[in-house]
C-alpha cells in the first residue's frame, strides 16, 4: 500500500433500489404545484456527464431538463454533483465561498416537493451528505457534523416511513460503515447520531446495488466509486476491487473520474505502473488540466517508479492547485526525487516551500511538514527501496536493499525503515513466515518511536493473520496497532485498524 495519502475524503456514497421498485422509480412523480422528481434522459445524460468530470456537458444537460421542465427536482437534485464534485477534487476555498450559497438555494428548491412521498427526504438528504463531505475537504469539520446528522436523521425519518424505498440504503450504508471505522475523536458524532457503525453490513448495502442495475439507473456510477473504496479501506478487498476495477463493469473510457479512481486505487495498491498507463490514456481527455489532482497523481506514479519525470508533473500540480491538501506533500516528493537525483540546490529549495505552502489537514501532509522542518536527508538505498517497493516493483527493491543488514545502519530510524521495507516487500510476495518475523523486529524497536513503521507492522500482521483465519492473532495485533500513538499517519492508520476490528466484530 502506497502512502496513507490516499485517505480521501472520496470514501462516501450509497446503494440502491431493488429490481421491482425501479419501474416506477424512473417514473415522474408527483409534487406539491406540480412539483416533480423525474430521472428522464436529459437529468441522466447531466449525471453521467458530471460522474465523468465533464462539466460543461453536464451543465447543458440540467440547462435543457429545466427547459422542458422547471418544475423538475431532481434536474435541482443532479445539479448539485457540479458544485460538489468541483470543490471535492479541486479543494479550491473561492470557489468554496462562491458555491456555497448553491446549498441553501437548492434546499429551498428541494423543500417544494411532496412531503408524502420518498424522494422528498432523500434528496435532502444526498444534498447534506454531499456537503457535509465537501466541509471536511474544507476542513469545516463543525459544518461537516452539522451536516452529517441532517442527513441522517432524514434517512431514519425516510426509512421508518418508506421501508422498502431502497435508495436509503444507500446513504444509510456509507454512514453506517464510516462509523464502524470512526477514529476516536469523531466518536463523539457517532455517539450523537445514534449511529452503530458496522462496516460489513454498511458496505454490503452500496454494493449490492452495482450487482443488479446497470450505468443507465440513477446513481449507478457513485454507487460503484464508493463501493470500491468501502471494499478496498473497510474490508480491505485489494485483490476483489482490483479485479472488478480492471473489468467491463467499471467502464474507465472517456469518464475522466473513473480514470482517476482506478489510479488512485492502484497506487493504493502497489501497482504504479498500471495507474501510470491509466494516466497516460486518461491525458487525452479534455479536461485532464482542469484537475491538477490527475497531475498529483501522474507525478506520484512516476515518483514510486523512482522516475524522476515525476517532478515536472508535480510541479505542474503546484503550480495549478488552489487548494491547500497535499501540496506539502508535493514538495516533499520532489525534494526527495531531486536528492536521489544529487540535485542537491533543488532539493533545498523544495524543502524549504513545505512550510510556505500547503495545509496538514492530512496525514501526509503532516508528515511532510515534519520532514520540512528537519535538516536531514534519509538514506539514499533505503529511499530508493521505498519508493519501488511502494510502487509494486518488489524484487527491484530487494535488490536494493541485497547486501545489506540492519547492523550497516546508524540511528535506530534506518534501522526501522530497513526492516519495513523488507517486511513490506515479502508480505506483498506472500512470503508470510519472512515478514511476520521483520515486522515483529520492527514492532520492538520502533513502538514509542513517531515513525509510523511500529504501527503499520502491527496493522499489517493484523491483516495475515486475518486472510489466515488466525482471529484472535489478528484482534491481538489491530488492538496494538491502535494502543501506538503520535505517530506518523496517525488517523489513516488507526481508521484501518478500527476498519478490521469492526470486521471480527471486536470494536
Amino acid at each position: 500500500m502506497c502512502s496513507p495519502v490516499q485517505n480521501y475524503t472520496f470514501t462516501v456514497m450509497r446503494a440502491f433500489y431493488c429490481l421491482c421498485f425501479i419501474l416506477s422509480t424512473l417514473c415522474p412523480l408527483s409534487g406539491n404545484a406540480g412539483y416533480t422528481y423525474e430521472y428522464n434522459e436529459h437529468c441522466r445524460k447531466a449525471y453521467q456527464h458530471f460522474m465523468a468530470l465533464h462539466i460543461a456537458e453536464g451543465r447543458a444537460a440540467i440547462a435543457e431538463a429545466v427547459r422542458v421542465n422547471p418544475n423538475n427536482l431532481m434536474a435541482t437534485y443532479i445539479a448539485d454533483y457540479e458544485d460538489c464534485l468541483i470543490l471535492l477534487m479541486n479543494g479550491n476555498k473561492a470557489d468554496y465561498k462562491a458555491k456555497e450559497s448553491h446549498f441553501d438555494e437548492r434546499l429551498d428548491q428541494l423543500s417544494k416537493g411532496d412531503t408524502k412521498g420518498p424522494w422528498y427526504r432523500l434528496c435532502r438528504a444526498g444534498v447534506y451528505l454531499h456537503w457535509a463531505m465537501v466541509h471536511v475537504r474544507m476542513g469545516d469539520n463543525f459544518k461537516a457534523g452539522l451536516q452529517f446528522r441532517k442527513s441522517f436523521v432524514l434517512l431514519k425519518e425516510n426509512k421508518k416511513l418508506f421501508p422498502t424505498f431502497e435508495y436509503n440504503n444507500i446513504y444509510l450504508g456509507i454512514e453506517q460503515a464510516a462509523a464502524g471505522a470512526m477514529p476516536e475523536k469523531y466518536k463523539w458524532l457517532a455517539s450523537l447520531l445514534g449511529i452503530k457503525g458496522d462496516v460489513k453490513k454498511g458496505t454490503a448495502l452500496v454494493t449490492s446495488f452495482i450487482n443488479t442495475h446497470t450505468y443507465n439507473d440513477p446513481f449507478k456510477y457513485e454507487a460503484t466509486v464508493f463501493s470500491c473504496y468501502l471494499r478496498l479501506y473497510m474490508l480491505y478487498q485489494q485483490k476483489e476491487v482490483w479485479s472488478f476495477i480492471n473489468s467491463d463493469q467499471f467502464p474507465v473510457q472517456n469518464n475522466l473520474l473513473l480514470a482517476f479512481v482506478k489510479a488512485n486505487i492502484g497506487l493504493n495498491t502497489r501497482k504504479a505502473d498500471a495507474a501510470l498507463q491509466v494516466l497516460k490514456t486518461a491525458q487525452a481527455d479534455p479536461y485532464y488540466s482542469t484537475f491538477p489532482m490527475m497531475h498529483y497523481e501522474m507525478g506520484s506514479a512516476l515518483y514510486y517508479k523512482a522516475d524522476p519525470g515525476a517532478i515536472t508533473h508535480l510541479q505542474q500540480f503546484v503550480n495549478k492547485y488552489k487548494g491547500g491538501m497535499f501540496v506539502k506533500d508535493a514538495w516533499q516528493k520532489m525534494a526527495l526525487m531531486n536528492y536521489l537525483q544529487k540535485n542537491t540546490a533543488q532539493a533545498n529549495a523544495c524543502r524549504a516551500m513545505i512550510a510556505k505552502q500547503g495545509n496538514t489537514m492530512a496525514d501526509i501532509d503532516m508528515q511532510a511538514q515534519r520532514f520540512g522542518q528537519g535538516t536531514n536527508w534519509p538514506n539514499a538505498t533505503l529511499l530508493t527501496a521505498h519508493l519501488l517497493i511502494d510502487g509494486g516493483f518488489n524484487q527491484q527493491g530487494l535488490a536494493k536493499l541485497a547486501g545489506h543488514k540492519e547492523t550497516d545502519f546508524a540511528s535506530v530510524e534506518d534501522k526501522l525503515e530497513y526492516n519495513f521495507r523488507l517486511a513490506r516487500a515479502y508480505d506483498e510476495m506472500n512470503e508470510d513466515n519472512k515478514a511476520i518475523q521483520l515486522y515483529q523486529r520492527t514492532i520492538n524497536l520502533g513502538k514509542s518511536r513517531k515513525e509510523h513503521f511500529a504501527a503499520r507492522s502491527s496493522l499489517q500482521m493484523a491483516l495475515i493473520y486475518e486472510r489466515a483465519g488466525m482471529k484472535d492473532d489478528a484482534i491481538k495485533r489491530f488492538k496494538e496497532c491502535l494502543s501506538m500513538r503520535d505517530h506518523d499517519f496517525q488517523a489513516a492508520i488507526d481508521q484501518q485498524a478500527k476498519a478490521g476490528l469492526n470486521r471480527m466484530n471486536a470494536g
